[in-house]
């Protein structure tokens, strides 16, 4: 049998790997938005997830990915063998939840209920711009150290796995930015670039400045989304306040994240 103990380990647990399902436009993790209203393991092999969105018409789009994003991290857990994920209160809530859980492939579902939208063309804009913000504060980072233009776009992934940031952004997105730039290809072996372009292209010394500006332009329009969902959120929704590092196992046992009927959650 289950204890409360040992269900609340396990739901932080779900929590840890949640904090990988980034918001696609924002790409900063559901969790840290507070997205996540409900974390509930039955029978220690099933898990039920409630997440929500700042509006009621926030994008289908964003509502598919963050959905399919969610039961994929869940389903990784070797003790998970159902998975349940539901969108609540969302104009398209009921297909999102009937394509995420239907066990139907990504495409399928996305295909299906987006216009025949293509997946793999929506999901690389976002990542374009996840990589852009990563990008940008590495590439501040590095500046910050002194090193010139033709030094840094010359920098290799040895050199740059070496660098010890200070700053706290840059300490954020390091490994964010290491793992995107390998699982894209970007870059694979310690010669390679460390600071290559989306395209895969090498960024000329001259044209570092522009090339950040750029960067910086796409940094300040997902910050002020981000701002602005927030903003809607904590409008729309009760908060409970859990601490600048998420919740803790104490904050799960006390009830401060929320079971089924408990108050709504944010970070």
């Amino acid at each position: 049998m289950l204890t409360n103990i040992m269900r609340t380990a396990l739901e932080f647990e779900v929590w840890e790997c949640l904090e990988r399902v980034n918001d696609p436009e924002l790409d900063e993790p559901v969790t840290d938005m507070g997205f996540i209203e409900r974390i509930e393991v039955i029978e220690s092999h099933r898990v039920e997830v409630v997440f929500r969105l700042p509006t009621y018409w926030c994008s289908p789009n964003f509502a598919f990915l963050m959905a399919f994003g969610i039961r994929r991290e869940v389903e990784k857990l070797r003790w998970v063998k159902d998975i349940r994920v539901e969108l609540s209160d969302h104009c398209f809530g009921d297909e999102v939840n009937e394509g995420v859980n239907s066990g139907r492939a990504f495409s399928a579902v996305f295909a299906q209920y987006c216009d025949g939208a293509n997946l793999d063309s929506v999901a690389e804009t976002f990542m374009a711009k996840a990589f852009d913000r990563r990008q940008e504060a590495m590439l501040l980072g590095v500046r910050k150290r002194g090193l010139s233009a033709e030094r840094i776009v010359s920098m290799s992934l040895g050199e740059f796995d070496c660098i010890q940031f200070a700053d706290e952004e840059a300490i954020k997105q390091k490994p964010r930015y290491r793992e995107l730039l390998l699982s894209c290809g970007l870059a694979e072996e310690p010669g390679d670039l460390a600071f290559p372009t989306w395209e895969g292209q090498c960024i000329l010394p001259d044209r570092l400045k522009a090339h950040l500006e750029r960067l910086r332009g796409v940094r300040i329009n997902m910050e002020f989304n981000g701002a602005m969902c927030r903003g809607l959120a904590s409008t729309r929704y009760k908060e409970v306040e859990i601490g600048p590092d998420g919740p803790t196992l104490v904050d799960f046992i006390a009830g401060r994240v929320p079971h089924r009927d408990a108050a709504k959650m944010s970070r």
